[in-house]
Parts: structure tokens; C-alpha cells; sequence
């Protein structure tokens, strides 16, 4: 049963522009977008629950476009219930989770059964990447472009490994791929050469700080580029995911408008906020592939974002145990969990003067929506889902262990000091989340996309 909610005084902030508006939600759409200048009679809202949101900023739903919520087969470190909770606490409206999970949803039937489980315990939104390996090209192929997000081709090894380094197939994957292709870059050749050479050099007591040696720049752009020259050489649509180095930034078109590229580019909130001076104090906590690397790729990622060649900021949420996580580095697990969090740090940064509100409305709402042409998401206009945040600019607050909601129970984050906190979340007109309290009956819906 949908509620009909009457969202007063709010800044509201959509496609550019903050304005003072009310908002009406019914049937879990957006009813109207009213101007404040235009006042609402009590004969039009009488029948609406009233959240009056004087001093809050209402902006659309968070699209996280990458996500391992570990569910099947490896729901020690997560599960889809326990990650879409802490995502909706977090601003997160919609996700797009990975395949390598165990079994590797490497066929179609497998897939559906990871949308079925959605179904019966997510409290957001949802799709799954269909996985593509060595030998699968035929499965990858029968993807309904309209109903998947996409088509997830590792590159590179990862955690879980769905490694695709046969060269025939990828072409294939490239050539053939029904929808948008979006893929995880490191050349695994450099990688293993790296990991051989210190493992010979430190044995089992490698600190984590070699991470970013060992995962380098080097191994990024050699399939980062590859990646972008298949996509040309093909009309492939890509996404790029997760990038990390101010080098790979040359292999993206700052000219065009989104609707435009047929290449996309994504960077996630650790290579945004770490550096690998942080290896120091955090350790494998950051250990990420690829990898956390310097303050100067910190900042060209930063002005890549400005300069409009990285499109979406997501958080490649990929929670771990602790134990798993306080093994030695080359026994260490990359990923960490960041749903939860990746809302109030970039509003954090909003009040650091990094970007501005409207970017991040841009980058993290606005723009996955177009690159995966996703339908009636992404922004506060009338006849759209009503995936909509509300959240307090002037909150302050540090991280801590007893507020993390991911079951791995910890956080990258804590101890990070921020600036904003989330408030309401709603998904699909449900209020789902109000400051701590979860209506859990309430479940998210399948992504659908306009191909």
C-alpha cells in the first residue's frame, strides 16, 4: 500500500538548480513539484501526511551502480537484506550488484535466481550484472537489455576470480553484447608480475602499502585503454569501472554530453577520499582493487570529475569479514563496505568545497540514470518514481563501529569526521527509512531500462 506524502519546505535539488519547493507523493510516484511562490491549500494536501522539512535538502534517490552484496554463497560477509539496509540508511535508493558471487551468475537461469531473492528481502531497488567468462559468450548473449543492467566482464582478477583474458572471447563479448558492457581494468599479466616479484621480496610480511605497486598504474592503463580501443573498434557500449589513476583520464571525452558517449567512466568514494599515505593507519582496510594509490591521482580524479570525464561516483561496496581482512596483505581480501556511507562523505565534501550539491546530484543520481538509461529514476520530476532523500546539511558526526549497519560489522570510514546525514529515505513513495527507524515490509523493485 502506498502512502501519499506532502514534503513541505524543502530545497529541493534536481538537474542543476536548488529551489524551495514542496513535493506531493501518490502511488509511489511523484505527484507534483511545487515552487514554494506557489502555496498549497489545505483543501489540496488534506488528505497527505505533512513531513515538514524546513533546513533539509531533498534530492533524488542515490544510484549506486556497483555493488557485491555477496549473496549467494558468501553471506558470511553480507547478504542482500543486511546491504540493502544499511544502503537505504545511507541515501542509496537503487544499487546494481556483481556476479562474482558463489555460484558465479554465469547463466541466465542463475541470474533470475539472484533477482528472485531481491525480490523477497531488498529494501531498495535492484539489478544484477549478468557475469561474463572464458565460456559463457552464448549465455551473454540472450541478456534482455531491457530488463539487466548489464554485462560484467573482469579484466582483471578480483576477488572471487571471473577472469576473461581470452582474447577471441572478449572481442566476442565486445562484438555482440546486447547491452552496456562495463568492465573491471587491470592487466593481469603486469599484476602477477608484480605480485611474484614481492613476494620474493618481503614473503609472508608484505605491508600493505606495496598494494599500489603491486596493483599499479601501469596494469590499470594497459586495459583501461584496451578496453576504450575495443569499445571504438566495436560501437560497444562501455562503462568503465572503478578508476584510480590520473594517467587513465586521457582515455575519456570531457566534450561531449552524457547522452552522447558511447564510453562512460565511473569512480568510487576510497579513491576519492584515500590516498596511500592512509595505508599507514588503515592497512588492508583500504585494500581495494584496484588499489588506492597516490595524492596525485587523488586530485586528477577530483578535477576529472569537474571537467566532466568521469560521469558517476559509486562506491564498489565489497564488505569482508574483519578476521579476513586482518590477514596478512597477500592473504587479505580486497573490498570494503561503503553504502552506508558514500552519501554523507560526499556531502562532506560539498562542504569542503570540492564540488557542489548539484554535481553530486549529477554524478550520483542524474547520470546513472542516462548512462544505463534507466526508466522514471534519477531525478524529482512528476510521473517519476518516488526514490527521493532527504538529508541534513549542518549534521555533524564521526563514524563509528556501534552505527555500522553492513553485517561485516566495520567500516573504512571510522573515525572519518562528516557533514550531512540522511533523514527520510523513500523508495517507490515508501517512507523505508526515518531517522534510525526501518520499515522493513516495505521492498524495493527490478531496475527496468529504456533500450
Amino acid at each position: 500500500m502506498y502512502g501519499r506524502f506532502h514534503i513541505k519546505n524543502a530545497i529541493v535539488v534536481n538537474e542543476g538548480h536548488s529551489l524551495k519547493a514542496d513535493v506531493l507523493i501518490e502511488d509511489g510516484l511523484i505527484k507534483s513539484v511545487i515552487p514554494a511562490k506557489n502555496q498549497l491549500t489545505h483543501q489540496q494536501t488534506r488528505d497527505y501526511e505533512v513531513i515538514d522539512a524546513g533546513g533539509l535538502y531533498l534530492l533524488p534517490g542515490i544510484i549506486d551502480d556497483q555493488v557485491h552484496f555477496r549473496e549467494p554463497g558468501l553471506t558470511h560477509k553480507g547478504e542482500i537484506y543486511t546491504e540493502s539496509k544499511a544502503a537505504v540508511a545511507g541515501g542509496i535508493t537503487s544499487f546494481m550488484e556483481m556476479p562474482n558471487t558463489i555460484p558465479n551468475a554465469l547463466t541466465q537461469s542463475l541470474l533470475e535466481e539472484k533477482y528472485q531473492r531481491a525480490a523477497e528481502v531488498s529494501l531498495a531497488n535492484y539489478s544484477f550484472y549478468m557475469g561474463a567468462s572464458n565460456n559463457n559468450l552464448d549465455e551473454v548473449v540472450r541478456t534482455n537489455p531491457k530488463t539487466v543492467c548489464g554485462i560484467k566482464v573482469f579484466m582483471g582478477s578480483s576477488t572471487g576470480n571471473m577472469l576473461v583474458d581470452d582474447q577471441q572471447v572478449l572481442q566476442g563479448i565486445f562484438a555482440e553484447s546486447p547491452c552496456l558492457v562495463a568492465v573491471h581494468c587491470e592487466h593481469e599479466p603486469t599484476v602477477q608480475q608484480q605480485i611474484s616479484y614481492y613476494r620474493k621480496l618481503y614473503g609472508d610480511d608484505a605491508p600493505a602499502h606495496i598494494h599500489p605497486l603491486v596493483r599499479s598504474d601501469e596494469a590499470c592503463y594497459l586495459s583501461s585503454s584496451q578496453a576504450v580501443e575495443l569499445a571504438y573498434r566495436y560501437n560497444t557500449r562501455l562503462h568503465v569501472l572503478h578508476l584510480s589513476t590520473a594517467r587513465e583520464m586521457s582515455l575519456f571525452d570531457s566534450n561531449k554530453p552524457l547522452i552522447d558517449k558511447r564510453v562512460t567512466a565511473e569512480v568510487c568514494l576510497h579513491h576519492l577520499w584515500f590516498s596511500d599515505k592512509d595505508y599507514a593507519t588503515k592497512g588492508n582496510l583500504i585494500k581495494w582493487n584496484p588499489s588506492v594509490k597516490s595524492a596525485t591521482d587523488l586530485e586528477a580524479l577530483w578535477q576529472a570529475l569537474a571537467d566532466g570525464k568521469l560521469d558517476v561516483i559509486a562506491t564498489d561496496h565489497a564488505p569482508h569479514t574483519l578476521e579476513e581482512k586482518n590477514r596478512p596483505y597477500f592473504l587479505s581480501p580486497s573490498g570494503g563496505p561503503m553504502v552506508q556511507h558514500l552519501l554523507p562523505a560526499m556531502l562532506t565534501a560539498v562542504q569542503q568545497g570540492s564540488l557542489t550539491l548539484e554535481m553530486l546530484v549529477q554524478k550520483m543520481c542524474h547520470n546513472p540514470a542516462i548512462a544505463f538509461n534507466l526508466l522514471g529514476r534519477g531525478f524529482v520530476k512528476e510521473g517519476y518514481w518516488a526514490d527521493l532523500v532527504l538529508v541534513d546539511p549542518n549534521r555533524n558526526w564521526t563514524v563509528d563501529r556501534a552505527g555500522v549497519l553492513y553485517k561485516c560489522g566495520w567500516s573504512p570510514m571510522e573515525g572519518e569526521s562528516l557533514r550531512g546525514m540522511v533523514t527520510h529515505t523513500f523508495v517507490n513513495g515508501k517512507l523505508v527509512y526515518h531517522d534510525g527507524v526501518f520499515d522493513e515490509t516495505t521492498k524495493g523493485q527490478r531496475l527496468l531500462f529504456d533500450r
